[in-house]
């Protein structure tokens, strides 16, 4: 009984956080059904409307266990979620161009994002979660790859909004600029799809050029999605290195404690296990779709969560280098996937 009157106590304590972070969401959900246009994500709502609470609760501290826990805990279990909204057979619907075109985005991203990271002085972790958001799909993967790292709220904060920020000059900029290359509506959804973050954002820059663009574009970008698994499963073994060669330096006897079944990011098994379930079509229509939309609105309130552990003190401190950081990497994946695209023939 004492054992279970702890547990209560402690499910007592994070209430608070969670209720506020809940109530966040809703109200970013809420914000974002009353826009007349699609173009900002409630996940960015709710960011920023913890972000500016903060200035006013971050002195209460019996919101902090709720915020932690709402932050890690329950983002870690809307990703596994996801899974169950993908399938392995999308890429095979959407084709091998697509995941050509997208093989020269990811490396760009990541291969650009390291060499421009190291250039502007930005930690690896900022520098990555920037790469991550702008070359798979923005908030999402961002979400994915900061417990695997262990990043700072401030670094996610400062991660969605360079995404966020870039893809509104996208959905504004795309569709002018598809009508000057002329350029076809399979070819357009390719290239919005592949460059554009987000997915609402790739859906409004999708279908402000035409519907069968947007139907296309919006299949690129779930396959675009998948690539969530291979990169936090790359970037869970990058982190255990860097914690092998953090231990070491203190000595073998630490080194020998660095456990690894403590670092391995298991909430992806999980994520990965829905996905290839949903493949076979295990799962009836109705819950997938259901799991995807709590997932949505689960990661609307981790997110809450974060804008409320995080302060624009914080975010001052890295200065307007993550920012450049972002605009030089969205730049050249929307030049590289149009390059990629014209050397393809698909243009």
């Amino acid at each position: 009984m004492t054992a279970l009157k702890q547990h209560c106590i402690n499910a007592v304590k994070l209430c608070p956080g969670f209720i506020l972070a809940l109530g966040i969401a809703a109200a970013a959900k809420w914000i974002e059904s009353l826009l007349p246009i699609h173009l900002i994500g409630a996940s960015v709502i709710a960011l920023f409307i913890g972000m500016i609470l903060n200035v006013f609760l971050n002195k209460y501290p019996a919101l902090k266990p709720g915020l932690k826990f709402t932050s890690k805990k329950i983002l870690k279990f809307a990703i596994i979620l996801l899974g169950a909204s993908l399938s392995i057979g999308t890429i095979l619907h959407v084709g091998k161009l697509s995941l050509i075109v997208m093989v020269f985005t990811l490396l760009t991203c990541f291969g650009g994002g390291f060499i421009v990271g190291k250039l502007l002085g930005l930690n690896w972790k900022l520098s990555n979660l920037i790469s991550a958001g702008t070359g798979i799909c923005g908030g999402s993967a961002i979400a994915a790859i900061a417990p695997v790292i262990d990043a700072e709220d401030s670094d996610i904060a400062y991660a969605m909004s360079a995404t966020f920020l870039f893809d509104m000059a996208m959905i504004l900029l795309f569709p002018i600029a598809g009508q000057m290359l002329g350029l076809s509506d399979t070819a357009y959804g390719l290239w919005a799809g592949t460059a554009v973050n987000d997915t609402s954002s790739v859906v409004a820059a999708g279908y402000a050029f035409s519907e069968a663009a947007g139907d296309f574009a919006t299949m690129v970008k779930l396959t675009r999605t998948l690539s969530i698994i291979p990169t936090v499963l790359i970037f869970s073994l990058i982190n255990l290195h860097i914690v092998r060669k953090k231990h070491l330096s203190t000595g073998t006897q630490t080194a020998k404690r660095v456990n690894v079944l403590t670092l391995f990011p298991w909430f992806i098994v999980g994520f990965v296990a829905l996905a290839i379930i949903n493949s076979f079509g295990v799962i009836p229509a109705v819950i997938s779709s259901g799991a995807k939309e709590l997932s949505k609105f689960l990661m609307v309130t981790a997110l809450a969560a974060i804008g409320l552990g995080t302060s624009f003190k914080d975010m001052k401190k890295s200065g307007i280098n993550p920012m450049i950081h972002g605009f030089i990497i969205s730049a050249l994946v929307v030049i590289v996937a149009i390059a990629v695209e014209y050397c393809m023939g698909i243009v």
